[in-house]
């Protein structure tokens, strides 16, 4: 890292305060390598269900694909154990690397710890371990953690999402087109096939199957979570509440992802519920997680459609109105947007945690980075911009919880993960000049065309990009 001496002495520290984190990874690490050095329990033991498309993978980082509708109106339990997905996971026990991985292993052999290493090494991975450590491949399992979204309907349109995940997105682009991308972005016909949303009034197969699978599966959770679109906006959400109400699991850890920017009918609604769902007895734990990649006004220029002090306020009634034991996590997707606004974003949560936790941990926070689309990516910005989060990590770093401090500052691994995230930010820099230059130009046609269809100023928003705006209009124009 490129820091100044008071840095370079943080990163010391901090590679003393991260031993333990390491240390912890390496076990689990030495239990993956004793199956295969290519094993994960991620492709036995978690789904992600996208049954708007009709697509399923494993966590975030492989690419969807579809499920077969033949198979699963036979056995709903293809919704997880699709034939492509049985196929992967042979390869991983015969010690092979699914290319639809790369993400984990560019990391690993980078030296660093990836999410097969850190997911693996959960409670509800590590369960079944001995049992699946002796399987074939092929066996039909039941995952553990679940992630499922019902439906794209969302109020929202995110500047890096798409027509598959938000409702809005997908009349803009019905109504307006494609953005003058290359190739376009979000073109109303490139949404067929697997890729186009099964529209939210029509009777959805893929629903259907996951309710006829949801009796078998329900016992055997330890974790589900429900995204979108907006979960909040989505009848299922509450049909499943009402089923936990009716079989409540005292070892269950029920979670939502949500904007918190949902009308107030649907706001009360929701609360009304989670208070009910959180008295003690119902559940293990209720974990909020919460999309937010900035700060104020930033944060709603990403998030098009947010509302932040909106959001910021439902955060506080969340914390001081549901009872019993529950958390939440901000999902803040680090894209080149995000920079300028991380460390007041930061210093929100570490407010929220000296106020609202005091027995146990309620304020978390996570920051995935964001690949698609590239041109949003933090891998295209300059040398400087990794200069700027190297200096957020050091600022982290000297705000580490302490026994003293306990659930007040930062964690050893949150600033773990801050520094992989910069180690793949700096890894962009050895991209191919054209190809960089090609991203920059889109990233300009993109967020031009974005002002005049939404009514939104990008300088006004982000005046301290002004110097890479500029770069980037230069090669919309050149190239």
């Amino acid at each position: 890292m490129k820091l100044d001496n008071k840095g370079d002495e943080a990163k010391s520290d901090g590679d003393k305060l991260n031993s333990k984190y390491l240390t912890d990874a390496q076990d689990v690490k030495a239990k993956l390598d004793a199956v295969s050095p290519s094993f994960c329990l991620a492709k036995w033991q978690q789904v992600s269900l996208h049954l708007t498309t009709g697509m399923n993978n494993s966590c975030y980082h492989p690419p969807l694909h579809p499920i077969p509708k033949d198979l699963m109106a036979q056995d709903p339990s293809i919704l997880h154990n699709t034939p492509h997905k049985k196929t992967q996971r042979i390869a991983m026990l015969n010690g092979h690397r699914p290319k639809e991985c790369d993400y984990c292993w560019a990391i690993e052999d980078a030296g660093n710890i990836s999410d097969r290493q850190y997911r693996s090494g959960e409670p509800w991975a590590l369960r079944d371990y001995d049992d699946i450590k002796n399987m074939q491949g092929d066996e039909n399992v039941i995952p553990r953690y679940v992630e499922v979204n019902f439906s794209h309907l969302c109020n929202l349109a995110c500047s890096y999402c798409s027509p598959q995940f938000s409702s809005t997105w997908m009349t803009q682009a019905e109504q307006q087109g494609a953005y003058p991308t290359e190739p376009p972005h979000n073109d109303a016909g490139y949404f067929v096939g697997n890729r186009k949303p099964i529209p939210i009034k029509e009777s959805n197969p893929f629903v259907d199957a996951f309710w006829r699978w949801w009796p078998e599966l329900y016992p055997q959770l330890t974790h589900f979570r429900m995204t979108g679109g907006e979960p909040l906006l989505d009848h299922n959400t509450y049909r499943v509440f009402d089923y936990v109400l009716e079989h409540p699991r005292s070892d269950l850890h029920l979670c939502v992802t949500s904007n918190f920017s949902v009308d107030e009918h649907s706001w009360q609604r929701y609360k009304g519920y989670l208070q009910t769902l959180c008295q003690e007895g119902q559940l293990e734990h209720f974990m909020q997680f919460v999309s937010l990649d900035s700060w104020g006004d930033q944060a709603q220029y990403i998030r098009h459609g947010l509302n932040f002090d909106l959001l910021w306020d439902r955060v506080n009634q969340f914390l001081t109105d549901i009872p019993s034991r529950n958390s939440i996590t901000f999902i803040v997707t680090m894209n080149n947007l995000s920079v300028s606004g991380l460390e007041k974003l930061f210093a929100g949560i570490l407010g929220l945690r000296k106020a609202y936790s005091d027995t146990y941990q309620r304020i978390w926070f996570d920051t995935p980075v964001l690949r698609q689309p590239a041109w949003q990516s933090l891998q295209i910005l300059p040398e400087s911009y990794v200069d700027q989060l190297e200096l957020l990590w050091a600022w982290m770093l000297r705000q580490t919880e302490t026994p003293e401090t306990r659930f007040q500052g930062f964690k050893d691994y949150e600033i773990a993960r801050l520094d992989r995230d910069i180690a793949w930010m700096r890894d962009g820099q050895r991209m191919p000049e054209q190809q960089r230059h090609r991203h920059m130009a889109d990233f300009y046609r993109f967020f031009s065309e974005h002002d005049r269809r939404r009514g939104t100023d990008f300088l006004a928003t982000f005046p301290e990009m002004r110097t890479w705006w500029q770069e980037c209009e230069y090669y919309a124009r050149k190239i």
